[in-house]
């Protein structure tokens, strides 16, 4: 049984959780269950709403605020959700006030400073991996030009680039095709069947066939 003066902190990752309650609900009831059944107060109640990245957390900061200043128990609804954010662990271990996780009851600030540690270690190594990764690729020949860590392929622009290439192919591969077309081959396999003979691969490198030719003289 919970005893005592609380302050309750919750999170939640977007502006639409926070006005719906969907996820803060959940958080509440967790802390109104945790805390049934003993002699308690809550002195205050404070959400944060943004990403679980990001440090900067003044929900966080005045729940504490409020805790020292009314001796009250910090208690999270969720820490889980944020075991992985080295800088919101750090925050909690060095608050100097007494907390408590409704989700791991048993954690103290000796666990959530390792937590911090393994957390802050995870980030460190993911972007050693990331380095490597980049300092393997550019050492085969791939181009990292405008490569960002972390950030998302536009697809759009993906398939700007496809076209692109393939229209510069087909440029470059009609001047034969006319040629052999010149010299009476005009059936599809035929031109195919010529194409390999002088060696000229498709644009991925493979043999030609009827519907290839046919790709290929559509992009004129």
């Amino acid at each position: 049984m919970a005893h005592g003066r609380f302050v309750a902190y919750y999170r939640v990752s977007t502006e639409r959780q926070g006005k719906s309650g969907l996820g803060l609900d959940a958080q509440k009831k967790a802390v109104a269950d945790y805390l049934n059944g003993g002699a308690w107060s809550l002195v205050g109640e404070f959400t944060d709403i943004e990403s679980g990245k990001n440090n900067d957390r003044p929900g966080l900061a005045a729940a504490i605020e409020r805790a020292k200043l009314t001796g009250a128990t910090l208690v999270i609804a969720k820490l889980d959700r944020l075991s992985r954010n080295a800088g919101f662990l750090m925050n909690l271990r060095d608050a100097g006030v007494e907390f408590v996780a409704v989700d791991l009851p048993n954690a103290n600030r000796l666990t959530v400073g390792i937590m911090a540690l393994v957390a802050e270690q995870e980030r460190e190594a993911i972007s050693a991996r990331t380095k490597a990764a980049l300092a393997a690729a550019k050492a085969r020949g791939a181009k990292l030009g405008g490569f960002r860590a972390g950030a998302k392929p536009d697809p759009v622009k993906g398939l700007i680039g496809i076209k692109s290439k393939a229209d510069g192919f087909a440029l470059r591969v009609m001047p034969v095709v006319r040629e052999i077309q010149a010299g009476g081959v005009v059936s599809l396999n035929g031109i195919a069947g010529e194409l390999s003979k002088r060696g000229i691969k498709t644009a991925r490198g493979g043999f030609w066939t009827a519907a290839s030719v046919k790709n290929l003289m559509a992009r004129r």
